[in-house]
């Protein structure tokens, strides 16, 4: 995931969409984008610095995905259990 072009964004009060438009993509490309299931393509990176006054693109386009929590070697694996009100396990 973009984070930081998601950050900056925000900062600007700029909307995806608004972006999206500058850049003449829809809205859910520039979603699929930042989401990290698309890749940018040509120039994209560039333009997108400009219209957001970023110089350090390789900052913005930092992929950022969350990573699983550790756990202890030999620790069981942590299951969830949810339990209706009303009822035993």
């Amino acid at each position: 995931m973009l984070s930081n072009l998601k950050a900056t964004l925000a900062a600007r009060r700029m909307r995806q969409f608004e972006l999206a438009a500058e850049l003449k993509i829809s809205a859910s490309t520039l979603t699929e984008i930042i989401l990290g299931r698309r890749p940018l393509e040509d120039g994209q990176r560039t333009r997108i610095g400009v219209l957001l006054g970023v110089e350090d693109l390789e900052w913005l386009f930092l992929d950022v995905r969350p990573r699983p929590a550790a756990r202890p070697a030999g620790s069981p694996p942590v299951i969830a259990l949810h339990v209706a009100p009303g009822t035993r396990a």
